[in-house]
């Protein structure tokens, strides 16, 4: 079995809002990344993945997305503590709220950069970087679309 990640690209300005993980977290502590979380038992019912983020980025960062979310990618992997992970990733465009830190054992910084930014960022793992390459391509696509 999986456990089912969520994580948004969340775009103002032409700038992400991304955090450090912090300290408490059992993957990849330290790093820069989206925000997000796991998959909970919620029953039967619609929009899971998309109910799951918006209630992710609202609890650890204290801002709302809008109301359409853009699927980019899917990926599995292993987490630091060996559990198989199914992680989907979505670009959001921010609607409102201040950035918070809620918990510092999961965020422990929050920061709003470019693209260039989060690419040349010393803690910004692949994983990360090719996140916001997809989120860069469907921008371009939708800029295309009109």
């Amino acid at each position: 079995m999986y456990i089912v990640n969520v994580e948004g690209a969340i775009l103002r300005d032409d700038r992400y809002l991304l955090v450090v993980r912090g300290p408490g977290e059992d993957h990849a502590p330290g790093t820069l990344a989206l925000v997000g979380g796991k998959v909970e038992q919620a029953g039967i019912t619609d929009a899971i993945l998309e109910n799951t983020l918006r209630r992710e980025i609202s609890e650890e960062v204290g801002v709302e997305v809008g109301p359409l979310l853009h699927y980019l990618k899917s990926s599995a992997f292993v987490a630091d503590d060996g559990a198989p992970v199914v992680d989907v990733v979505f670009l959001c465009e921010y609607a409102g709220g201040t950035p918070r830190i809620a918990d510092p054992d999961e965020v422990a910084a929050i920061e709003w950069l470019t693209a260039a930014e989060v690419l040349g960022h010393p803690k910004a793992p692949p994983w990360t970087r090719l996140s916001i390459e997809a989120a860069e391509r469907h921008r371009e696509r939708l800029k295309a679309e009109g």
